[in-house]
């Protein structure tokens, strides 16, 4: 199995619902690592062109880029967390890769240095 990540960032604010100082209003400087697999290469020995994979993710990172999260429709009545940013950004790739020999294998989204959260689909 052949693995591919891209890294790439947005920056952004959101309000978290779940007590403490998270309830105001705060921005991260987020980091999103998108990793796609599959067994199959091109005949010039790709699994995916980068050009690709990074176009789609920004093309995506753009529509959360300088945006108050919790404001968004796909956010709508939820809280804008980490974990439901992942799957966004995995739902929204995984769209464009339909019909790719590739496959979207997981997507994390940092908050820090030292606070992520991960997204892995669900039967995809």
């Amino acid at each position: 199995m052949f693995r591919v990540t891209v890294t790439k960032s947005f920056s952004a604010a959101h309000a978290l619902k779940i007590g403490g100082k998270c309830e105001d209003l705060h921005g991260h400087n987020f980091r999103v690592d998108v990793t796609v697999e599959g067994r199959e290469l091109s005949p010039e020995g790709l699994l995916i062109d980068f050009r690709d994979l990074k176009r789609w993710t920004v093309e995506v990172l753009g529509e959360l880029d300088h945006k108050f999260l919790n404001e968004l429709p796909p956010f709508a009545g939820e809280c804008a967390t980490s974990e439901r940013v992942a799957r966004f950004i995995f739902d929204r790739i995984a769209d464009r890769m339909e019909g790719h020999r590739a496959r979207i294998a997981e997507v994390t989204v940092w908050e820090s240095d030292n606070a992520r959260a991960s997204y892995t689909g669900e039967n995809r």
